[in-house]
């Protein structure tokens, strides 16, 4: 049941990161973060930088708890550190060129996962 409840909460934390980024009607993908039109400070945001990727995190928690291994917990560390330098600082960079000041001081406020 726990597992369970820790992937909701993942999927909640995706799905609001999500729909925060339509609502503002820029892109979602995150293969393209030069198409971003404009910069999503609110909601979850304001507490994450990342809270789709903080999503992502909880559901693999979620569906490391329901194998019932906590040796498996050991892909959770190693998915964050691969996503942070391999999506996550190229993604800032692009970002950083795009909104300048704006996303400097927006990083400077909020950090990266939580």
């Amino acid at each position: 049941m726990v597992a369970v409840i820790v992937a909701a909460i993942g999927v909640m934390i995706e799905t609001v990161g999500i729909a925060a980024f339509v609502r503002q009607k820029t892109t979602v993908n995150p293969l393209r973060p030069e198409r971003a039109n404009s910069l999503v400070i609110s909601g979850l945001y304001r507490y994450s930088r990342n809270p789709m990727y903080l999503g992502m995190a909880f559901l693999l928690c979620g569906w490391a708890l329901y194998l019932g291994t906590l040796s498996v917990l050991v892909i959770v560390p190693a998915f964050i550190w691969v996503l942070t330098e391999v999506q996550i600082k190229p993604e800032e960079v692009a970002l950083e060129a795009l909104f300048g000041e704006d996303y400097r001081a927006y990083m400077q406020r909020v950090r990266r996962w939580l």
